[in-house]
């Protein structure tokens, strides 16, 4: 009798206003970051679907893919599964190495020669003056002598 229900408005072609897009808080990724390195599952598949491919041509479907790849490691014995653990092994060495030289790249200098930089330390011991407020005391000694 009185007011339509709710859901009987919204039926009548009115619509939300689109909710607003959330801000992600994750850190986004380092392109330069290396790789983690297949398990020997994986590495097994890599070569499980070159094989796969080339006897069924036709076959579009990656589960089927997948489920056969499955399957088959499922029914290996673990000296079948051996050098497929080794490449994996291989490559986390790989990986490792990558890891160490990614992780201890050296720091962007700031674009100053080391003497520089020796000269401002030797300036900004025992003292909270900024850099500018030390050589503008510099300056007004140089001009003090001058006198």
């Amino acid at each position: 009798m009185g007011r339509p229900k709710k859901a009987e408005s919204t039926a009548a072609g009115k619509r939300k206003a689109p909710a607003p897009k959330k801000i992600s808080k994750k850190m986004k990724k380092d392109p330069n970051k290396p790789k983690r390195p297949p398990s020997a599952f994986f590495v097994f598949m890599d070569e499980f679907r070159k094989e796969f491919n080339e006897k069924n041509p036709n076959n579009k479907s990656v589960a089927a893919v997948s489920k056969a790849g499955g399957a088959k490691w499922k029914s290996l014995s673990e000296s079948e599964k051996a050098p497929y653990a080794a490449k994996a092994v291989k490559h986390k060495e790989d990986y490792n190495k990558k890891m160490d030289a990614y992780n201890n790249k050296p720091e962007k200098s700031s674009g100053r020669s080391k003497d520089e930089d020796d000269e401002e330390e030797e300036h900004a011991e025992g003292s909270d003056k900024s850099k500018s407020e030390v050589e503008d005391e510099d300056d007004e000694e140089d001009d003090e002598d001058d006198d």
